[in-house]
């Protein structure tokens, strides 16, 4: 799982079962394709999401992947029209700016390590008055480090953003950071290559959304059925990786995925997404409003949303309208 990023939750055979989500007929490709935008570069990460998609093509709904060279320029995408789905989990800016998008599915669960040049800090004290790296402006990742930043009472001198875990792995073995947060498999390499020399600060356990697909509203309405196509897909694909993971090598090769990715790195495909499922960060039941009342309550205690997850409006931030109509 060396030099990729992110993991989440499932089981295979949740509410939806394969042969419900066999029942929709194809439509008709429309000349337009839904552009899904990811703020990130590819990697193996993606290759649920791009099975998912290929699965959608193959029953009419046109689809395509662009990517952006952050999550801010992603979703400002899908606001302008430019792109009609994000992938990210923008609470904080539908918040702040009342912007007309919503999450619809839930892609993965919040595992990340905050890792520290051991030959610098020890500890999350010695952060105090340092700078740490984070993967984008209102990530998960910067919400776990800023919670930590409570939690200990400590203050960054700045918060860095670099996307991509393998990157900010990279310049952790070079050297260039010494405190950021990477995923699982980025922190085994750390751990394969520089052995005692990068440590993982401890953490509590943190239930909250990593990724999740959204999209502005008018697109929710007007795709209305090439939503819910795409919804049945994400969720037997997702149920198809949690019952084998190794499924994912094969559905790769069998639509041709990111064939330029070196061969080395998609040796990993297949363990990533073992130690992914084993980890349990691919929800199998795509979210629900007690989900999103978790996400406030984490990003409330970040600073990063105002509120009380108790009293907001789970509409306020996603639309269960997909999800309904797969049910």
């Amino acid at each position: 799982m060396s030099m990729i990023r992110r993991v989440f939750l499932g089981a295979a055979g949740g509410i939806f079962t394969a042969a419900t989500l066999g029942l929709t007929t194809p439509l008709m490709a429309q000349s337009d394709p839904i552009v899904v935008a990811m703020g990130d570069i590819a990697s193996v990460e993606s290759l649920n999401l791009l099975i998912a998609m290929e699965r959608a093509k193959e029953r009419g709904v046109p689809m395509e992947m662009t990517f952006f060279n952050s999550e801010d320029v992603a979703v400002q995408a899908v606001l302008s029209g430019q792109a009609d789905i994000g992938v990210g989990a923008p609470y904080a800016f539908i918040g702040n700016s009342g912007a007309p998008i919503r999450m619809f599915f839930r892609m993965s669960t919040l595992l990340f390590f905050p890792v520290v040049n051991s030959e610098v800090y020890s500890g999350w004290e010695d952060l105090d008055g340092q700078e740490v790296t984070v993967h984008s402006r209102g990530s998960g990742t910067e919400a776990l480090m800023r919670l930590m930043e409570e939690k200990h009472g400590i203050s960054y001198s700045n918060v860095s953003y670099v996307p991509g875990s393998e990157v900010r792995a990279g310049a952790m073995l070079q050297g260039t950071v010494n405190a950021t947060i990477v995923d699982a498999g980025n922190f085994r390499l750390l751990q394969e290559q520089g052995g005692d020399k990068f440590i993982r600060l401890p953490v509590d356990d943190v239930d909250a959304t990593d990724e999740a697909l959204y999209a502005n509203t008018n697109v929710l309405e007007n795709r209305a059925d090439e939503i819910t196509i795409f919804v049945e897909e994400l969720i037997r694909t997702w149920e198809d990786i949690n019952a084998n993971p190794a499924i994912v090598g094969e559905l790769r090769e069998q639509y041709n995925l990111l064939p330029d990715v070196p061969a080395e790195l998609m040796a990993e495909a297949v363990p990533y997404y073992e130690e992914a499922v084993a980890s349990g960060i691919y929800p199998a039941d795509g979210g629900s409003p007690e989900n999103v009342r978790e996400d406030i309550a984490f990003l409330a205690a970040a600073g990063q949303v105002s509120g009380d997850p108790e009293t907001i409006d789970p509409a306020d931030y996603w639309t269960f309208a997909p999800l309904d109509a797969v049910r």
